[in-house]
């Protein structure tokens, strides 16, 4: 099929940065910051740096003669909303198409303290991050109507904190024109630099696709049921399995009335399973929620008056981790499981549940030997995965949204992406999330999952949505059809070849405000399109030999726009099971050039001569 040319044109559903013309940079100083709240005893000082043109480095440091509470303080600001249609914050809730309300909860468990407004052309305006990513904080604004200004905040010690005598942190406002995503990237390796942030290990093992018990299975665990999916998974492409929930307890109630001993209960022969999977030459990983001890545990008795609150909903005790012997009894609970049973890694949930919130007695004492939750969480979480690559240098943990901020990315090598079951856009959204602030860490999906009538079309949008991450399937792989299956291992295939510019590309997620409608990642020799809207592909700069566009969607035109001429070209186009339905020669020139490719399907073009 010879490809239609049309004369560049501009629309407003042809989404490019180069159609927007940028507004100056927003200008922030020093001077601009005002510092509010009782001090106290506290004497507090600034510094300023500005390593190079509208970035400004601003840091606040307290000291006071003894060892005091450090009181509530509040660093405020304002800019002019100009060129602002939308923010990134690590809340996968929130809208970015709104910046009427600004509010961003962050602590070492949790988010982290950093968002980004950005404008109509993708390009970041204002990029605020908070050194101190451990402590809680929050980071608040408003636009206040009569004006059409932001007024901003950041909120420290808002909530209590144990007592100190000195502080420091660091305010880092990046205004300078550059992509938003190039601009959290650049915060995210400014925390791997600080000391005490630097990122884990991510071994080969945390970038392959795996299967997932949780959706397909839930707490109904049977050894022999999923080693055929083991089986069945292998020759579609997957290398492993994490075992969820269920394990641990012969009851099926959901909740977790009985975590915290963590028996086999279900799976007996756990080390026998393990080695049942290894034999396929897979990966084992098996799930625990970290901080939870059920009412109907032997622990709870173990660790009376050693916990922070009861969460009545699930049956369970929170885990108080400033007592050492609480720190210890969960390390040797995972050195155990990996030792003894030979797992490859761990799923380690429920992390924000650590928190002081509502406040106890923030000393060390009584027993205690830290005074703050967020230090004794970073301190035994910092001694788990060194103790556990003692035992296997290669140990997989994985850590899901929102517990992906850069502290766990000094404990874990797999984030994933949170809960949103059958959700394809969703599931992209979330990724792309996780994905803008976590540099070279694995980032995982949610376990995709369909129904057994999808049409194949339809369920392969579900793997369609997350190829910029490292794929986790769960349904139940022996009961889908054969046109699932082939569809399922054609673009577990096609992941497989083409990970380095999926997983190591230049990583340009477009569109923030309409939830990431276009990806590209780009390698020095290939670019990958990924479009779920009706909305043209921008090809600009030096376009690699070869360029593929996934149509993910129900059919209709793929649009790609040649800045300049591109070239004789062979293009081939393949169905959702990745048939070759057309392939032919052709001559691209710049301007748009369009072609029919089936819904989910794929279009392949190969440069053949330069032009």
């Amino acid at each position: 099929m010879i490809p239609r040319l049309f004369p560049l044109v501009a629309s407003a559903v042809m989404l490019s940065p180069c159609f927007a013309q940028a507004a100056e940079p927003i200008s922030i100083q020093g001077a601009d910051l005002k510092l509010e709240g009782d001090l106290g005893n506290f004497k507090a000082s600034w510094s300023y740096a500005t390593p190079e043109p509208n970035l400004l480095l601003a840091t606040l440091s307290l000291t006071a003669p003894e060892a005091a509470t450090p009181p509530p303080l509040t660093v405020s600001w304002s800019v002019p909303a100009v060129d602002m249609v939308g923010i990134w914050t690590p809340d996968p809730s929130k809208p970015k198409n709104s910046h009427m309300g600004l509010k961003v909860g962050a602590r070492g468990s949790k988010a982290m303290p950093l968002y980004s407004y950005f404008d109509s052309g993708d390009r970041n305006r204002m990029t605020v991050a908070l050194s101190d990513a451990l402590r809680p904080s929050l980071l608040t604004g408003f636009v206040r109507e009569e004006d059409s200004k932001l007024y901003l905040a950041v909120s420290l010690f808002k909530e209590k904190q144990p007592a100190l005598k000195s502080y420091e942190i660091t305010l880092r406002f990046d205004t300078r024109q550059l992509p938003y995503y190039q601009s959290l990237l650049e915060v995210t390796r400014w925390w791997a630099a600080q000391e005490g942030y630097q990122p884990t290990h991510t071994p080969e093992a945390a970038r392959l696709p795996l299967y997932s018990t949780w959706y397909s299975y839930h707490q109904h665990l049977d050894p022999k049921e999923l080693l055929e999916e083991c089986k069945i998974g292998g020759e579609m492409g997957l290398a492993g399995i994490i075992v969820d929930d269920g394990w641990q307890t012969l009851d099926s109630n959901r909740g977790y009335a009985f975590t915290g001993d963590w028996k086999p209960e279900r799976i007996p022969d756990m080390k026998g399973f393990v080695d049942q999977v290894h034999a396929l030459d897979q990966k084992f990983l098996l799930w625990y929620s970290v901080p939870m001890v059920g009412d109907k545990s032997e622990a709870l008795k173990k660790f009376k008056g050693k916990t922070l609150r009861y969460v009545k909903g699930f049956g369970a005790h929170v885990l108080d981790p400033r007592y050492p012997e609480v720190r210890e009894f969960l390390i040797e609970t995972y050195e155990a499981a990996v030792r003894d049973w030979g797992l490859d890694g761990l799923k380690l949930d429920f992390i924000s549940m650590f928190s002081a919130i509502p406040a106890k007695d923030l000393t060390a004492s009584n027993g205690r030997d830290l005074a703050s939750v967020d230090v004794a969480v970073d301190q035994m979480m910092t001694e788990l995965i060194a103790r556990l690559k003692k035992i296997n240098p290669e140990i997989l943990l994985e850590f899901r949204q929102p517990y992906n901020g850069p502290l766990m990315r000094k404990y874990g090598n797999m984030l994933r992406a949170v809960d949103c079951p059958n959700s394809g856009p969703i599931n992209r959204k979330h990724i792309v999330d996780v994905r803008l602030v976590a540099d070279r860490t694995a980032v995982h999906s949610d376990m995709i999952m369909w129904h057994p009538d999808e049409p194949v079309e339809s369920a392969a949008l579900q793997i369609q949505n997350i190829l910029f991450s490292v794929p986790q399937i769960s349904v139940r792989l022996g009961d889908v059809s054969a046109a699932h299956r082939q569809m399922i291992a054609f673009w577990m295939d096609y992941w497989m070849k083409n990970r380095s510019v999926f997983l190591d590309g230049r990583f340009e997620p477009r569109g923030p405000a309409q939830n990431y409608p276009l990806i590209i990642g780009r390698s020095k020799d290939k670019l990958i399109a990924t479009v779920y809207h009706d909305l043209f592909v921008p090809l600009d700069g030096e376009v690699p030999a070869q360029v593929d566009v996934v149509n993910a969607k129900a059919g209709g035109d793929v649009v790609l726009r040649f800045a300049k001429d591109y070239g004789a070209a062979t293009v081939e186009i393949l169905d959702v099971q990745g048939q070759v339905i057309s392939k032919e020669s052709t001559t691209l020139k710049a301007g748009a050039s369009v072609w029919k490719v089936p819904a989910s399907g794929l279009l392949k073009i190969t440069q053949t001569a330069n032009h």
